[in-house]
């Protein structure tokens, strides 16, 4: 059984789990850098599953333990946003949703402070289950009429 590499203080784990691409990955680092990622790049991940990743969380001593992590798989190497899978490794494990580069800041430090829960985010994901930010259209129409 794989074990999960473990994210430096403060920051949040991307792990890299395709590897056919060292040019799109180089584009995830640089657009993540700024939102306090732990990039991980190790063929030991290579294509390795999200339930893979849910058993060696359970397997892992409490204080090893994620919450969540965010994944560079294939369609973040072949998708020109470069749209990272957030994982949910703690209450609902193995729930997903697409996070692109230019929100994972937001989305990566609101929970890493548990500011946010991950259902939040997943439920504000878009019909592709992409989260694109909060904004006017999701919130709920208020009536102006007196």
């Amino acid at each position: 059984m794989i074990s999960l590499p473990q994210p430096d203080d403060l920051t949040t784990l991307i792990l890299r789990v395709d590897f056919g691409d060292d040019g799109a990955w180089g584009e995830v680092i640089q657009a993540t850098e700024a939102g306090g990622a732990t990039c991980v790049s190790d063929v030991t991940y290579s294509n390795v599953t999200v339930r893979a990743l849910i058993d060696a969380d359970m397997a892992a001593a409490d204080d090893h333990k994620l919450t969540y992590l965010f994944l560079a798989d294939v369609i973040t190497m072949v998708d020109k946003e470069r749209p990272l899978l957030a994982v949910d490794l703690y209450t609902e494990p193995g729930r997903t949703f697409r996070v692109p580069p230019r929100w994972y800041a937001d989305v990566s430090a609101n929970l890493s402070i548990a500011n946010m829960d991950f259902d939040e985010f997943a439920d504000a994901a878009d019909e592709s289950g992409t989260y694109r930010g909060f904004d006017e259209v999701q919130q709920p129409h208020h009536d102006q009429r007196h």
